[in-house]
Formats: C-alpha cells, sequence, structure tokens
C-alpha cells in the first residue's frame, strides 16, 4: 500500500477581533474548525481555499498570505493530513446560500473563546494556526506555484 498525506486548505479570516469559525459535525459531535476542506483533483491551492471558505461560509474570501504549512495525524493509525493555511478578507455574504454538509452554523468567535473551548475545536492545528497569525506570521502567496495539466516538452 502506498502512504499518501490528506491535502487540506483552511482560512484564518478576521473582523474585529473575531475569526470566522465553522460548527460541523463530526464522528466526536459538534466541533470548530477554520472554514477549511480537501484539495479537489486539478485545483490548485488558492482555488481550493477560496472554494472552501464560500461552500462552508456563504462568504467570498480574497486571499492575501500564507500563514503556514502544517502537517498534522492524531496518532499512529490515523490519517496524516498536509494543511495549507491561509489568510486573507472575506466579503459579499450571501446569507441565503446553503452551507456545505455538516455546516451547522458560522460563528465570529475571539481567540479567547476559541481557546476556551479545546475539547470542541476539530484538531490542534485551530488555535495554532490563530496564534500563528496573531504572532504576524505571513509569507507570501507567491510562494505557491501550480503547474497543472501542462504538456512538458
Amino acid at each position: 500500500m502506498v502512504w499518501k498525506p490528506r491535502v487540506t486548505v483552511a482560512a484564518i479570516i478576521e473582523q474585529n477581533q473575531r475569526f470566522l469559525m465553522v460548527e460541523e459535525e463530526t464522528v466526536h459531535g459538534l466541533e470548530f474548525n477554520q472554514p477549511a476542506g480537501h484539495l479537489d483533483e486539478g485545483e490548485d491551492l488558492i482555488s481550493a481555499v477560496i472554494r472552501e471558505v464560500n461552500e462552508e461560509t456563504a462568504w467570498q474570501f480574497e486571499p492575501q498570505a500564507l500563514i503556514s504549512v502544517q502537517i498534522w495525524r492524531k496518532n499512529p493509525a490515523a490519517l496524516t493530513f498536509v494543511r495549507f493555511c491561509f489568510t486573507g478578507s472575506a466579503h459579499s455574504h450571501n446569507p441565503d446560500q446553503v452551507l456545505d454538509t455538516g455546516i451547522v452554523k458560522t460563528h465570529w468567535l475571539t481567540r479567547d473563546e476559541i481557546a476556551n473551548a479545546p475539547l470542541r475545536l476539530r484538531s490542534p492545528l485551530v488555535l495554532t494556526s490563530i496564534d500563528q497569525y496573531l504572532s504576524g506570521q505571513r509569507y507570501p502567496l507567491s510562494l505557491l506555484q501550480s503547474f497543472i495539466d501542462l504538456d512538458h516538452v
């Protein structure tokens, strides 16, 4: 069997010292996460995070920087995830849009509200990413390059 990590994207979106979070159904009950999801086949990372934010929150997202690239595995028997965490701005919310399957509600929460609910966080990356953002960690989007469906001559 070939080992393959799962590639995911996530977005840190802050407005007025509050972070856009999704409350989602998981096998462990309702948990909080950043808007996040899997990279689809043929998709670049920036397109993926724009799509995921819209599907999960009904906000339009404009990525401005990469916060971090994280590798996470809960335990030796669990899947491994490679997570690309972005930051940017959200605009043009559509309150009538149906949210992605499993998303119960969106919330704008402070860092302390998120930190005070550790057992409700989808992974330790949720708070880690927020703290990386708050520390000023940013990398240019030009760091990410896509070469999809190009003929090699």
